[in-house]
């Protein structure tokens, strides 16, 4: 089956908590978002369950007459359960080892599989509402060009189209 999915990042937020909301300015970037959207036949959008993703989406969906469904499949990737000040070189090893799996969190590979789901079983003209690792490892998986590099480069927000044609994923960033 051919189909279009656009892969969202979410607009800028107040902070990485479940429910932080977006800041004035992340509010603005959901609007324009909003516009970007109206001509490209969205019939139908799925955000991760934190209040950023669903607010970034939430404008597009009320213009296009459309609900936000829930998939915590898309959520916020969890590296472990504790705050640790080198986050950001676990998260770079993260990239490299898909297996790592650090205290109480989540290795890449067991993300990615989630994300990939939601992802595959994704009807044309699809909106997927996400966060940046969600993102960044959805597009190794699909493309392969993509790695921790390219994540520290992901915008608030940014926009990735991911086209499906006969078995093989067609890639490019349409944001920006």
């Amino acid at each position: 089956m051919d189909k279009t999915v656009y892969l969202v990042r979410h607009c800028q937020a107040t902070g990485k908590e479940l429910d932080a909301e977006l800041t004035e300015e992340g509010k603005e970037q959901a609007k324009e978002l909003m516009h970007f959207f109206e001509k490209r036949n969205i019939k139908h959008i799925i955000s991760s369950p934190f209040t950023r993703a669903i607010q970034s989406v939430k404008p597009t969906a009320d213009s296009l007459g459309l609900q936000v469904e829930m998939d915590d499949r898309l959520a916020e990737h969890r590296l472990i359960s504790k705050n640790i000040k080198d986050w950001l070189e676990r998260l770079k090893e993260s990239f490299r080892d898909m297996d790592l799996k650090m205290a109480g969190g989540e290795s890449s590979r067991e993300i990615t599989k989630g994300g990939m789901e939601v992802l595959e079983a994704a009807t044309d003209g699809t909106v997927l509402s996400t966060h940046s690792n969600m993102m960044g490892l959805l597009l190794i998986r699909i493309d392969g060009m993509y790695g921790f590099k390219e994540w520290k480069e992901l915008s608030y927000p940014d926009v990735y189209e991911v086209k499906l044609k006969k078995d093989t994923y067609y890639v490019r960033r349409i944001w920006g």
